[in-house]
């Protein structure tokens, strides 16, 4: 029960953060270098046609995963009718979710913004 508890302790204090940055209105903004790049998804496949999208669409995008993510846990915290045990194990598949977009990190201007997940000691 002592991990459950740092956790969900460790979980609120880094979606406080998160809050906080998110209520004080800042914008997110691409990296310089990616202002009006393109992102290319070229095929294996020769005769399969290549796709370009505009990158500050597509960060736009990770940012709306991301606060798809945050409404989520506000959602997960507030409800009454889930056990802690529950909240946390939904929590770690949200923190395996920043994990996985730690990728797109690179895209971020500031390193206050880019994704963190699951730390290791």
């Amino acid at each position: 029960m002592e991990f459950e508890q740092a956790y969900r302790i460790a979980f609120q204090a880094f979606s406080t953060a998160l809050d906080q940055k998110l209520d004080r209105g800042e914008a997110v903004e691409i990296a310089p270098k990616f202002h009006q790049g393109t992102l290319i998804l070229k095929p294996r496949d020769t005769n399969a046609q290549e796709k370009e999208v505009d990158l500050e669409v597509f960060f736009k995008k990770i940012i709306s995963v991301r606060n798809n993510l945050r409404v989520l846990e506000q959602k997960i915290n507030s409800n009454s009718k889930l056990e802690e045990a529950e909240k946390i194990e939904l929590h770690a598949y949200i923190t395996k979710s920043y994990g996985s977009l730690t990728t797109f990190n690179v895209l971020f201007r500031d390193n206050d913004d880019k994704f963190v997940g699951a730390k290791s000691d």
